[in-house]
């Protein structure tokens, strides 16, 4: 993940700079796979 971040500061300069969080679990019911993208302004 730090090279995506890396890349989107390269292309879009202060713009591109962000926060994240991943979360990781054992296991999920069904084997579901979750990614989620959220922004607050």
């Amino acid at each position: 993940m730090n090279g995506a971040s890396d890349v989107f500061v390269e292309i879009f300069g202060d713009a591109g700079k962000h926060a994240r969080m991943a979360v990781g679990v054992a296991a999920l019911p069904y084997d579901v796979a979750v990614e989620g993208v959220f922004e607050v302004s």
